[in-house]
């Protein structure tokens, strides 16, 4: 258990965060620190910390934990605002969804008597606020960490059984694969989503209505995915640009023998690709990850 967790950030992630460290007794004192002094209000409203406030230098003193759960392009900023103020053993962790981008922020921020242990939780929803954050949120899913060569093992161990102690599962893994994997499980069905709906925002208007009004599943998720943070998902693909470029040009080349097999009528190609492809719902089934909403990551 932590003394002090100083949460940057109390949207979706950083309030579900707050309330399974609450429910499972994985901290004496929350700290909630966030931009908004309506959030920090409510926060403390709610009873998701002890304290609040928009001051990031102020909320980390004291904290022999820190999790940031701002948007990435905000990492950098808020690494400068905390690094003369964390005490010394300190463990600051994070919850976005780029791991590379994140430590190439954070290192140079942070003094050498802290330990940075990245940290992304494959879970969220598109829904954000503090009020939409629920304790059971990481139950069964996967976190990933992405500790440094030379990140103490104890610090590892800690922030693991914090995870683990939410209900997450823990995967540790190298910063360059995680963006990579979640390039392509995540980031690029996102930039799909983003796109298919853009085409239908752009029709014509008495079209675009029955679009939405005979809407069948398939766009139904896409709207899901793209009704996600725009701030969050555009740090997102400027900050895994090459992994999300490549797993783009595959896509790509796979989009481009699909056109080409409808052009030329070609039903066998595309029967053994869709039978090919039919196969991975199972496995992710099988994985108990199909009943899983993700807007994070």
């Amino acid at each position: 258990m932590f003394k002090q967790v100083t949460i940057i950030g109390f949207g979706l992630i950083g309030s579900s965060i707050a309330r399974a460290i609450i429910e499972r007794k994985q901290a004496e004192t929350i700290v909630c620190v966030d931009q908004s002094k309506d959030v920090c209000q409510q926060v403390l409203a709610m009873g998701l910390a002890d304290d609040a406030t928009t001051d990031p230098s102020l909320g980390v003193e004291g904290s022999d934990l820190v999790i940031l759960c701002c948007p990435v392009g905000a990492m950098d900023e808020v690494g400068g605002l905390i690094s003369g103020h964390l005490q010394k053993d300190c463990i600051v962790s994070d919850v976005g969804s780029v791991k590379a981008a994140v430590i190439e922020m954070l290192r140079p921020r942070l003094p050498s008597y802290v330990h940075l242990v990245p940290a992304h939780p494959i879970s969220g929803a598109e829904k954000t606020g503090p009020e939409s954050g629920f304790a059971e949120l990481f139950i069964n899913r996967w976190c990933i960490l992405t500790p440094l060569p030379d990140t103490e093992l104890r610090a590892i161990e800690k922030v693991t059984k914090l995870w683990e102690a939410m209900g997450s599962m823990v995967e540790i893994m190298d910063a360059e694969h995680h963006d990579l994997i979640l390039g392509l499980t995540s980031h690029l069905p996102h930039l799909i989503a983003y796109s298919v709906v853009g085409t239908a925002t752009d029709l014509e208007d008495d079209i675009k209505s029955e679009v939405i009004k005979f809407s069948a599943g398939g766009f139904r998720d896409f709207t899901r995915l793209a009704a996600s943070d725009p701030t969050m998902w555009r740090d997102v693909f400027l900050n895994n640009k090459p992994a999300v470029l490549e797993v783009l040009q595959r896509f790509t080349e796979d989009l481009t023998a699909l056109q080409k097999a409808i052009r030329k009528g070609d039903g066998e190609y595309l029967y053994r690709q869709f039978t090919e492809t039919r196969s991975i719902r199972p496995a992710i089934i099988e994985a108990g990850q199909a009943d899983y909403l993700d807007a994070d990551s």
